[in-house]
């Protein structure tokens, strides 16, 4: 059947041969887009072009269906990830007014081709159902919309006019076999995804702290606890220190501050470090899949000894709902000496692989020192390039006064691989490709 003569409805209603021909109409209205806020992205204006189709005429009782196709959004995809294939979701609103006046919601199924970095958005059809109430002429002009987009984040991004906006099309309600009610209704498609603005902003900026001076180097070489009678491990705490972390990130350069505490274990000649973080907490902005946040560290060897030690956490178990809090887990690994004197361990390189991107975060030349040990230079060990793993026999060691932050590791670094990715770390934020999150570890979460 042709589209003339008919109007179309939702939900299994049929169709109706009382409506009049399908029409379309465009028009163009300068529009804001305001990003989710956890992307720190500025506000994008922009021109929205807007196609409304509904019938020309039609009678009272009828519902129809209008359908928004959005030739042009107002936003692009920032340049932040590339979005996947069915991740984009519209909704909008469609104003009615003349003969009465509503607001039509209309929203499209999720969606779209994939859409590369710095590409204009391409979104699905929008559509919603009106009810015809009232005989008279009635004009339908397309208004603010939402752009949400599931993965990796769901995020919404907001579109407002930012100018009166022409309306788009006009319907002849005529008198129809229904008695005329007192006003009109609209009714649209689920608007899944919030009130409208903007180009998807699937990452987000990174809120940095000010450089702030460490707290003392670490603690004097004179021999660590005992760890659990009959001749178990003996423990060495380090001092906690601020990190003035430069990090890297998708979106750009950023400063922040991070206290960090390096503790150890011996066993034999090697050492079982721990790298942990003192309590801070942020709720989430956004839901956060489980799995994809992984911390690391390359903590950095000095004194007697030369190279780095590989330490890393293991990825969020579980989801992250939004408003939840959000812990980071200690970094572990073992520090096999490649000499035989005072070792140094400072906080080195920090990564994070968080949604797909990755952010660095270096510490200055200048970084303190967290833990010292007297180490004995073990078979493959450091000296000069990366420890990761081995046994031996423990020499004495010197560490610090214990410091606040997590509790023991969650997991050991089992996997050996080196993650190429960056986050900072509790106490100040992790960079998720842009987003801002604080962390606390994990033990302070299952309290």
């Amino acid at each position: 059947m042709s589209a003339a003569g008919v109007a179309v409805m939702l939900g299994g209603a049929g169709i109706l041969p009382a409506a009049g021909p399908v029409q379309a109409a465009e028009v163009s209205y300068a529009t804001e887009c305001v990003p989710p806020a956890i992307s720190g992205l500025p506000p994008v204006q922009g021109t929205s072009k807007v196609l409304i189709t509904a019938p020309a005429e039609a009678k009272v009782g009828d519902e129809i269906e209008v359908v928004w196709r959005t030739v042009e959004a107002a936003s692009r995809n920032p340049g932040v990830l590339d979005l996947e294939k069915d991740t984009v979701k519209p909704a909008g609103t469609v104003r009615v007014t003349g003969a009465w006046t509503a607001d039509l919601a209309v929203a499209g199924p999720r969606q779209n081709p994939p859409i590369p970095k710095n590409s204009p958005m391409v979104l699905p059809d929008m559509t919603g159902r009106l009810k015809l109430t009232r005989p008279g002429e009635i004009t339908l002009t397309p208004g603010a919309y939402t752009i949400n987009v599931s993965k990796p984040l769901s995020t919404d991004t907001k579109c407002a006019p930012e100018e009166t906006v022409r309306p788009a099309h006009t319907i002849k309600v005529t008198e129809g076999g229904d008695p005329p009610p007192t006003g009109g209704t609209a009714s649209g498609g689920t608007a899944t995804g919030g009130t409208a603005s903007g180009g998807t902003a699937s990452g987000g900026t990174t809120a940095g702290g000010t450089a702030s001076g460490g707290t003392t180097a670490g603690g004097t070489a004179s021999g660590g606890t005992s760890g659990g009678g009959d001749g178990g491990p003996a423990a060495y705490p380090g001092k906690e220190v601020s990190v003035p972390y430069a990090c890297r990130t998708p979106i750009g350069d950023k400063q922040a501050t991070s206290p960090v505490r390096i503790d150890a274990r011996g066993s034999g000649g090697s050492y079982a470090l721990t790298v942990r973080f003192s309590r801070s907490v942020m709720d989430s902005p956004a839901d956060i899949p489980a799995g994809t946040v992984k911390p690391s560290m390359e903590v950095a060897l000095g004194g007697a000894d030369k190279g780095t030690v590989h330490v890393e956490g293991p990825a969020n178990k579980e989801p992250i709902k939004a408003g939840s809090p959000i812990g980071i887990p200690d970094l572990t690994g073992t520090y096999k000496p490649g000499a035989t004197g005072r070792a140094t361990l400072s906080p080195g390189v920090l990564t994070v692989e968080a949604l797909g991107t990755t952010t660095t975060c270096t510490p200055p030349p200048n970084v303190r020192v967290s833990l010292e040990l007297d180490t004995t230079a073990q078979p493959g060990g450091a000296s000069g390039g990366t420890s990761s793993g081995g046994t031996g026999s423990a020499g004495p060691a010197t560490g610090g006064s214990s410091a606040s932050g997590g509790g023991l590791a969650e997991t050991g670094a089992e996997d050996g691989g080196a993650l190429r990715a960056l986050a900072l770390v509790a106490g100040t934020v992790v960079l998720l490709g842009g987003a801002v999150f604080a962390f606390t570890p994990w033990r302070l979460l299952r309290r």
